[in-house]
């Protein structure tokens, strides 16, 4: 498992030195002739950062519409795919994850899912990253369910297609009873 992190922290930094030569610097004249240099990232208008939020936005449409097949067909069909779930659990595997929305889909009703701030980052030319906040209402057995949080989706270009490999998502109002280092409980300043 150890291995398995590190090597995810390694593709990552050395995505993430090749991404950095996709960042341009503008210069432009201002009308009193001063010159202004800006560094803009270009990542998020590429054809494979478009591709790869049309994948996040597939996934986010099927959970609207409680669609299994929209939903897992985005991610990579694979026992390495993991997803650390907004409950704390992890689910191993992309069968395991499918089993799990074939048994709780059926059960959902009017879903209403927002997703705000979501950011593409490229990390080189077959590795990318969304991230999002969310918001979701639905209706789970009769009953009136709603939640929030912060969502990390990463992903692999397989062939000419990008496949969801990760998903990291938790709540951005934790259980007070929740485990914390006493460092941490109080929030730094932005």
């Amino acid at each position: 498992m150890k291995i398995f992190f590190t090597a995810i922290l390694l593709f990552a930094a050395m995505s993430f030195a090749s991404a950095q030569t996709t960042t341009k610097t503008t210069t432009t004249k201002t009308a009193t002739a001063k010159t202004v240099t800006t560094a803009t990232s270009t990542t998020a208008q590429t054809p494979d950062a478009k591709a790869v939020r049309a994948a996040f936005d597939r996934i986010v449409d099927g959970i609207r519409k409680s669609d299994v097949e929209m939903v897992t067909g985005v991610y990579q069909n694979s026992a390495n795919t993991i997803y650390f779930n907004n409950n704390g659990t992890v689910t191993r595997g992309w069968e395991q994850d499918k089993q799990n929305r074939e048994s709780r889909y059926p059960d959902v009703t009017d879903v209403k899912l927002d997703v705000r701030d979501v950011r593409v980052e490229m990390l080189g030319t077959n590795g990318a990253y969304v991230s999002c906040l969310w918001t979701q209402t639905q209706e789970y057995k009769g009953t009136q369910e709603s939640a929030s949080g912060r969502m990390t989706v990463v992903f692999r270009k397989v062939g000419n297609a990008w496949k969801a490999v990760h998903l990291h998502t938790s709540p951005d109002r934790p259980d007070a009873a929740r485990p914390v280092f006493p460092s941490e409980r109080t929030p730094l300043p932005n």
